[in-house]
């Protein structure tokens, strides 16, 4: 697993990440979420030795990465896809890692042919789509059979089909029991990909809970009603002691109420309803509601 204990970064008097404690357990994948400039590279790197700490300290499997043997054989990360040099052909770059950590050179075919690039696989990193950058520095993560992957953005480039294929693989590699943490900005994916969430703001913790629960403190669920009266339909709820607001599409939100509680009102009363269902908010909109206050860039500043 991976253990967050206390983490601080500064640069000069900027705190980037701040006394940030949590943990990445196996079996599960975790989603590592927050506004940009929350922190959640400068984490990502500390993870893997690339930065220093100021203060606390993060263990991978009890073990600071610098003090593991053959580390790719424990951890697979993907933080910047383009950071490759463009005039290597893709399995000669993966070899020349597999070299480094005592990885079989069959490996790479492997690796290859799992994230789609055999075809390519002696084409120059030059010539790649961004897409394709991304998938070699999936490769590269998968490279040792790691029991522990990293991804920072790891949908960027991709198209629709290979976003499905990665989130199949990550969450594959989960139920084989691997820890797996992946940064994202891209909500929809995540809800469906993640079954736990790490969220911070302005490098604090802010949630560490199951995507569910986060989607339930974080947001109001309601009965969302369709009816050619709605003045007489909300003046009926109201009395009841239940908010009737207008959405979109012509149709009423009835908030703090269950459909059961709603149809019976309905029947009730002899009101005509086209449509009533339950509504829950998105991954997205609870993500915005909880850091709102966290947001560092915001459009026009």
């Amino acid at each position: 697993m991976i253990e967050v204990d206390g983490l601080t970064k500064r640069y000069g008097r900027t705190v980037a990440v701040d006394d940030l404690t949590f943990r990445v357990e196996p079996g599960r994948v975790t989603g590592f979420l927050g506004p940009n400039g929350a922190g959640k590279s400068t984490t990502m790197r500390m993870v893997l030795g690339l930065d220093r700490p100021s203060a606390g300290r993060v263990l991978v499997d009890g073990r600071p990465y610098a003090e593991l043997t053959d580390p790719l054989r424990r951890v697979g990360a993907l933080l910047e896809a383009r950071a490759v040099h463009g005039g290597r052909r893709a399995d000669h770059h993966l070899l020349w890692l597999a070299q480094t950590n005592r990885i079989p050179k069959s490996r790479v075919g492997e690796v290859l042919e799992l994230v789609g690039l055999a075809g390519v696989a002696r084409k120059r990193v030059r010539t790649f789509s961004l897409g394709m950058h991304q998938r070699l520095g999936i490769a590269a993560a998968l490279l040792g059979d790691p029991g522990v992957l990293l991804f920072d953005e790891p949908v960027n480039g991709l198209d629709p089909e290979g976003i499905v294929w990665l989130r199949t693989l990550l969450k594959g590699f989960a139920a084989q029991g691997r820890t797996v943490l992946v940064s994202s900005h891209l909500m929809s994916e995540m809800a469906l990909t993640a079954e736990h969430l790490v969220v911070i703001g302005r490098g604090r913790l802010l949630a560490d809970t199951t995507v569910a629960d986060f989607i339930a403190g974080n947001s109001r669920s309601y009965v969302r009603i369709t009816t050619p009266d709605p003045a007489r339909l909300s003046a009926v709820f109201a009395a009841e002691g239940i908010q009737v607001t207008d959405i979109e599409g012509g149709a009423l939100a009835a908030h703090g109420v269950d459909p059961a509680r709603a149809g019976e009102l309905v029947a009730a009363h002899g009101l005509v309803v086209h449509e009533m269902a339950l509504r829950q908010a998105s991954l997205e909109e609870a993500f915005v509601r909880m850091t709102a206050s966290a947001v560092e860039f915001r459009e026009g500043e």
